[in-house]
């Protein structure tokens, strides 16, 4: 669950959802295959602006620093730093998208979404289990169905390619909801399922980690909203208009639900050379989505210190962890952004 940052954030504050896979791994970053051993899986996403493309699939460490040695990644940066970081990896990588891709800007996303994310926002990873039929199901599915966006901010956005893929592992589970999201989808909502499940089932194994924003490029990322949660700000018009009756039937649902408290009081705070939690089996004291208990922290977070200095990021994890569900755990991450 990544958040909202910068202007657009703030009037957008909903969110951004992608899901790493670590057995589904990027032949190119729109071509999906199984992972190699040593391979560290993929980000996969849908994103405005990437030349018409629906979803792109970036390796993990790529996509949270622009790097991919884990050795690489500053310990704070400045606007200079993250553009000559993404740049070099768009040039060794990403050229295949096009030579006129677009950079993005404040009102429309372009290729600098894909790369870099923890240098915008502080991301909310909800790890669970998998199986290898299951990755192998959504590798042949992407796959074989055209990659061609018609990308829609209220039906069809970043959360609802979330939303549909979730369904593919928990049938049923992830539906759009009148209360608290006035029939949309949103990262928010899509982890409030997906913990909400995770209760019910404990094979799913849900933990949750926290990656903290790279300090120095920006100012720190403020927490993902709900629909009721937004009203007061950019929804409040549109939806009075529409539905003067649905609005307060928002700020009504919003009053008795309050906030969804979905991350845990101390989670795990994850960097650059310590990402293996992601993929390794749960230990017994790892924090649970489902009991609040926390392990114990890297460091403190939202601190701007340096990070520990960066070890072998080992994400291959191909060990079936156990327990009924019998998989390696995928992630779950969303954010708000300026552009999904």
């Amino acid at each position: 669950m990544e958040e909202p940052y910068g202007f657009f954030g703030a009037v957008n504050p909903t969110g951004h959802n992608a899901i790493y896979f670590q057995r589904v791994c990027a032949e190119t970053p729109v071509k999906l295959r199984r992972c190699q051993a040593g391979e560290t899986g993929a980000v996969i996403a849908r994103y405005e602006g990437i030349d018409g493309l629906d979803w792109v699939a970036i390796p993990l460490l790529p996509y949270l620093y622009s790097v991919e040695n884990a050795a690489e990644v500053p310990a704070r940066v400045d606007r200079e730093t993250v553009l000559r970081l993404r740049s070099r990896y768009r040039e060794a990588h990403l050229l295949d998208l096009g030579p006129s891709l677009r950079q993005g800007n404040l009102f429309q996303g372009g290729w600098t979404q894909l790369v870099g994310v923890a240098y915008e926002r502080r991301i909310y990873a909800f790890r669970f289990a998998t199986t290898p039929q299951q990755d192998d199901a959504l590798i042949a599915r992407l796959n074989a169905a055209p990659n061609r966006t018609s990308f829609n901010l209220l039906f069809k956005n970043c959360a609802d390619f979330a939303r549909v893929i979730l369904n593919d592992y928990f049938p049923r589970t992830f539906q759009r909801s009148i209360f608290p999201d006035a029939g949309l989808t949103t990262p928010k909502q899509i982890a409030y399922k997906l913990t909400r499940y995770a209760r019910k089932h404990p094979e799913t194994q849900l933990a949750v980690f926290e990656i903290p924003q790279i300090p120095g490029y920006r100012r720190l990322s403020h927490s993902n909203k709900g629909i009721d949660e937004s009203i007061v700000t950019v929804y409040a018009i549109p939806i009075a208009v529409l539905n003067p009756y649905l609005l307060g039937g928002l700020l009504v649902d919003d009053l008795v639900r309050g906030t969804r408290h979905l991350i845990p009081k101390h989670p795990d705070v994850l960097g650059p050379g310590n990402l293996t939690a992601l993929t390794a089996p749960a230990a017994p004291d790892e924090n649970s989505a489902m009991n609040g208990a926390s392990a114990d922290r890297p460091w403190p977070a939202g601190s701007s210190a340096a990070f520990p200095a960066a070890g072998s990021v080992d994400l291959d994890g191909n060990a079936a962890i156990p327990g009924p569900a019998g998989g390696v755990p995928s992630t779950l991450m969303e954010s708000s952004d300026a552009h999904e």
